[in-house]
Formats: structure tokens, C-alpha cells, sequence
């Protein structure tokens, strides 16, 4: 089978509704997750074999080697494995997804695509899992500079009942709320910046200093504000703050570009969710930061880097309940975010 996309009309498309034209003939469709999955040719994703047949009529491939489910389709081993949702639907499902920069819900999805609201937020989940990336590079060196800051995330105390905010809110007003911290390298030039987050349990220095270590090149200039949990950087980084007390920036001390990205995510989540629920928090961070640090593609390029981080991995939706289950809501508060641990 060809499973070359060029040539096919991919190469034209450049907005939604191209996106939805191309991707409504379900033999382009499928020829294209096919080619973006397997881009030198069809393997057995149970054996690893290349000895497969495709049949046109079922859309299914048959590994010729004997073994335990020898048929697949291009969902196997997926986001999408076991969807009975068409591959054109969740073309149109990835582009909106990873081109609405405040993201989008699963009911504009559902009225969109002709899904129930259910269907949709279950295929939104996957599609953030498909986008979710820790890497293992550390940030800066290089004479880089990387601005630490957090913010907190949930509910406005005057919204909440009152025996909840009898129960919640200290003198500091942050109850309810859950912290998350975000690292940005700053970039000059052709390169823009990069962000990294992760939802922590405080503010305190043993917990900010190994995400510190583990994600920051030794040596490099971070710029924090005046948080306590950030002293005693020095001498293993070149740590400067600014007071926000006093002023926001102090020549190039500041975390600004952070600021920026906590207001993206804070307008994607009361703007287009309105609330989210604790123990999910982390996917819709995993979206936010995929957009931010590929905000320079346009929206076939997103699309396509989405679409290429599909395989592999896999969340079924009894995962997803259990995990509400297994977890009281409380609020927006939040679970682990995007770092590697």
C-alpha cells in the first residue's frame, strides 16, 4: 500500500475547511494516518513484521506471521485504538484541538463533529495525551536565561459556598487553590521561547529546587521574583529577582514571559472550560504548553506534530473515570503537570 501523503492533497491544505473537505473522503483519510504512522511502511504492531496484506474493503491489515490478533488497523496502539469514531472525525477533532489557542470544548466539538458531548470529551482527552512531551534536555546553559515563577490555580473565594470557604481559604486567600510551576528558557533570535510546567504540592524549597536541578542546566541565569523558596540558588546558578512589590521589571529581571503563559492558560480554562476538574488539570496544561512553544507553525504544521505523537500511547475512558472516582472533586485545583519525574 502507498502510504505516501504527498501528492495527495495534504500539501494544499492550509485551513479548516480544506481540512474537513480533504479528510471527508475516508480513503484520504486513511491514507494519511497510515502514512504518518508508518512513514516507511506498514509494521505489526504486535510483532514488529513488515510481511502485511491490507484489505481495502475492511480498511484492516493482516500480519502473515502466525500469532495472537494478526489483524489491526491504523488506530492500533493509538490514542484512537478501539474508537468507533471515523479517522474524519478525528482529523477535524486534532486540527480544532491544537489550533484554538484557548483551546476548545468538548461540546463545540460535539455540536461540530456530530458526537455526543460524552464522545467528545473523551476524545479531547486523547488528543492532549497525544501532545503531552517531557523531555529529558535540560534547559538553558549556554549563556540562556530561564525565568521561574508560579501561579495558583481555582476557583475565586466570592463563587464558592460558604462552609467551603470557611474550610479552604486561609489568611493568605490561596485555599482551594493548587500551585503550579512554570520554567521558560528565553530564546534570541529565530528560536522563541520554551515553557515547561508542573502542578506542585508547595512553595517551599525542597520542593522548587530539585525540579530546579533536575530541568536547569548548572550555571545558568534564572530570574525569579522574591519567593523565599527560591534562596540559596547561588553559587550552582546565576539567580537575580525582582520585587513585585516594588516593580515588575528590573532591566532584563523579570518573568514576564511566564506571566504570559499563566494568563494563556488561566483565559483558556475560564473562558473556554470554565472549570476543570483536579485530577485532569495536567492534560489541559500539557495542551496549553503545546501550543505555546509551537505557536511560530501555522496550523497544518501543529497539526501534523500532533498527529505524529498519536502512537504509543493509549488512555482508556474506564482510566479516566476511575480516576474521578478515586478522587473527590474539590474545585479547579490540579494534579501533576507536564515535567518529567
Amino acid at each position: 500500500m502507498d502510504t505516501n501523503i504527498n501528492g495527495n492533497g495534504i500539501e494544499s491544505i492550509k485551513t479548516l475547511q480544506q481540512a474537513v473537505t480533504y479528510f471527508s473522503d475516508l480513503d484520504n483519510a486513511h491514507r494519511f494516518f497510515t502514512a504518518m504512522r508508518w512513514s516507511t511502511g506498514v509494521v505489526c504492531p504486535r510483532c514488529g513484521s513488515r510481511d502485511v496484506t491490507f484489505s481495502s474493503k475492511y480498511r484492516r491489515f493482516e500480519c502473515a506471521h502466525k500469532h495472537d490478533r494478526r489483524q489491526f488497523t491504523v488506530k492500533t496502539g493509538t490514542i484512537m485504538e478501539d474508537s468507533p469514531l471515523g479517522l474524519d472525525k478525528w482529523a477535524v477533532a486534532f486540527w480544532l484541538e491544537v489550533n484554538a489557542k484557548n483551546s476548545i470544548s468538548s461540546y463545540e466539538i460535539h455540536r461540530a463533529i456530530g458526537i455526543t458531548q460524552k464522545s467528545a470529551w473523551f476524545m479531547l482527552h486523547r488528543i492532549r495525551l497525544a501532545v503531552k512531551s517531557g523531555s529529558f534536555n535540560k534547559m538553558g546553559g549556554n549563556g540562556s536565561v530561564v525565568e521561574v515563577d508560579e501561579t495558583y490555580i481555582g476557583g475565586k473565594a466570592i463563587n464558592m459556598h460558604k462552609d467551603r470557604k470557611a474550610r479552604t481559604i486561609t489568611s493568605r486567600g490561596v485555599g482551594g487553590k493548587t500551585a503550579v510551576m512554570g520554567l521558560l528558557e528565553r530564546h534570541d533570535g529565530k528560536k522563541h521561547s520554551t515553557v515547561r510546567a508542573k502542578v506542585i504540592p508547595d512553595r517551599f524549597a525542597n520542593t522548587l529546587h530539585p525540579i530546579i536541578f533536575k530541568n536547569v542546566e548548572l550555571g545558568t541565569t534564572i530570574y525569579t521574583d522574591t519567593l523565599a523558596g527560591y534562596r540559596g540558588l547561588n553559587p550552582m546558578f546565576v539567580h537575580d529577582f525582582v520585587d513585585h512589590a516594588e516593580a515588575y521589571v528590573k532591566g532584563a529581571v523579570h518573568t514576564n514571559g511566564l506571566e504570559n503563559f499563566w494568563a494563556l492558560f488561566k483565559r483558556c480554562i475560564k473562558g473556554t472550560h470554565v472549570s476543570i476538574e483536579p485530577f485532569h488539570l495536567e492534560a489541559y496544561v500539557d495542551s496549553e504548553a503545546f501550543r505555546f512553544n509551537n505557536r511560530k507553525m501555522d496550523d497544518k504544521q501543529r497539526f501534523l506534530l500532533a498527529v505524529k505523537g498519536a502512537s504509543g500511547k493509549r488512555v482508556t475512558y474506564k482510566e479516566l473515570i476511575g480516576a474521578m472516582e478515586s478522587h473527590p472533586s474539590s474545585g479547579n485545583n490540579a494534579g501533576d503537570a507536564s515535567l518529567p519525574n
